[in-house]
Order: C-alpha cells, then sequence, then structure tokens
C-alpha cells in the first residue's frame, strides 16, 4: 500500500480530473466556471504538496546547522494564484450573467445556435 501513501497527489488528480471534465463536458457555462475552480484548486493543491518537506520546518534562522527548511515560494506564488483565480472567476460569472441577459439563456450550445441563426 505504499502507492496510497502520497494522498494529496491522488486527491491532486481526482480534482483535475473532475475539473477537466467539468469543463468538457458541461455545456452551462457556470458548470465551467465551477471546472475551472475545482481545476485551479487541484492545481494550488499540488504546488503547495510539492512545496511541502517532511521534517521541515519554517524559514527562520534558528543557529542549528542541521536545521531542514521548507522552500515558502510555492506557497506566496499560490497565494497570489488564488487571489487571481477570485478575480478571474468574478470577471467569468460577470460575462456569463451578460450573455444570459444577451441570449436568455447560459447554454453554450443554445448561444451558439442563435449566433448562426443570426
Amino acid at each position: 500500500m505504499a502507492w496510497l501513501a502520497p494522498y494529496n497527489y491522488w486527491i491532486f488528480v481526482f480534482l483535475m480530473m473532475i475539473g477537466l471534465y467539468t469543463v468538457v463536458a458541461r455545456g452551462n457555462l457556470v458548470k465551467k466556471v465551477i471546472g475551472l475552480n475545482v481545476f485551479q484548486a487541484s492545481v494550488i493543491l499540488f504546488y503547495v504538496s510539492m512545496g511541502k518537506i517532511n521534517g521541515g520546518t519554517a524559514p527562520i534562522l534558528t543557529g542549528d546547522p542541521d536545521t531542514v527548511y521548507s522552500n515558502p515560494l510555492p506557497h506566496v506564488l499560490m497565494l497570489t494564484a488564488i487571489v487571481v483565480g477570485v478575480a478571474t472567476t468574478a470577471l467569468a460569472l460577470a460575462l456569463v450573467v451578460r450573455i444570459n441577459d444577451a441570449y436568455g439563456t447560459v447554454e453554450e450550445d443554445e448561444v451558439q445556435e442563435m449566433d448562426r441563426a443570426s
């Protein structure tokens, strides 16, 4: 059962596949935005998991030369990614609202059909 040990990587793969499937297979634009958010959460989990070192501590100098430090850069970058993701989600949902106002639906195939008809 050693292959189950890095469970956070299995969760990453599971969330990534759910997010990708939702974006590709669903026609509802709101569901596509949710799928993108799930995909983004999986990537953030992956980066944070890679940045963690077993036995590592925060990079604060203690004077002990044998101290193992965790790299804080992936965690800081993912904080930025979370902020960008929230802004992207807000913009995407605002576009979905505008599409709903213009076409009366949020289904992708119906919007494309209305565009072809006009």
